[in-house]
């Protein structure tokens, strides 16, 4: 149970909780497959018309408050110490297209009605880690990335420390990421003439810190504090914000602003 759900340093809750969990099975051989899920809100909240705020509703009509996800892999421990992750990542939102979102979406340029997709998102990565030590890149082979269109070869850079603090059952974490986007959304907007690209409106750096303490039984209990760089309004601000060209936020709250989250989890 999580205070709330924060993926690469964006809030995916609109700041409640989030209840989350997962099930691995590993072979001996270094294979591995598993799933994970949360609930989120985000889909149902971004609202994408251009003009008064909240003039329409999300990307998602029906569902949208679950993302489940589905991995597979090879781990190769090739040296002490050391480990090679190698896998595919595949995050599935249930749900519907809102009709009326898709009845205003058009291309920024010419006006012309184009697709909204669903933000259904398929990845491989690339893994590295030394004892309390990793490093990661995650490749986008979508081309509608977490529902951006136009998107493929987007990629995010992982770099994770989490160090146990000897003789305790504390284990301090430091992170730091960076979201890169490729391409150009036809929907994203003109300012100064000028179509506004993909990396331009969405990639950003992040950066946690945190705490973790283990309590017996497999419980862990912990706090970290998340932030990012993008202080993009029209990417990921608030319908109360105005950004460039006098258009607005998204979202309900700013979902990259620097945030606090609590947690309790068990391992099982």
């Amino acid at each position: 149970m999580y205070s709330q759900y924060v993926f690469r340093g964006l809030g995916q809750t609109n700041g409640d909780p989030a209840l989350q969990g997962g099930f691995d099975y590993s072979h001996a051989s270094g294979w591995y497959a598993g799933t994970w899920g949360s609930n989120i809100s985000w889909l149902k909240e971004n609202f994408s018309a251009v003009g008064p705020p909240m003039a329409v509703a999300g990307t998602y009509g029906g569902g949208g408050s679950l993302e489940w996800d589905f991995y597979g892999g090879y781990k190769w421990g090739f040296a002490p110490d050391w480990t090679l992750d190698l896998g595919t990542l595949y995050y599935y939102y249930p749900g519907d297209i809102n009709p009326a979102t898709a009845a205003v979406t058009v291309n920024a340029l010419t006006g012309t009605p184009v697709g909204v997709p669903k933000a259904d998102t398929w990845e491989v990565y690339a893994g590295l880690s030394w004892k309390w030590l990793s490093a990661k890149l995650s490749y986008s082979l979508d081309n509608k990335t977490f529902g951006v269109l136009d998107s493929s070869g987007t990629y995010y850079l992982d770099f994770t420390a989490a160090y146990p603090i000897p003789d305790t059952k504390f284990t301090l974490i430091g992170h730091y990421g960076l979201q890169k986007y490729n391409g150009t959304d036809p929907r994203n907007f003109v300012v100064g003439g000028v179509q506004l690209d993909n990396d331009n409106l969405f990639s950003y750096d992040d950066w946690k810190l945190g705490i973790n303490y283990a309590l017996p039984k497999d419980f862990t209990v912990g706090f970290f504090y998340t932030d990012t760089s993008s202080d993009n309004v029209l990417g990921y601000g608030s319908v109360n914000d105005v950004g460039a060209g006098g258009n607005r936020g998204p979202f309900p709250k700013r979902i990259s602003k620097g945030t606090g989250t609590v947690f309790i989890s068990k391992t099982f």
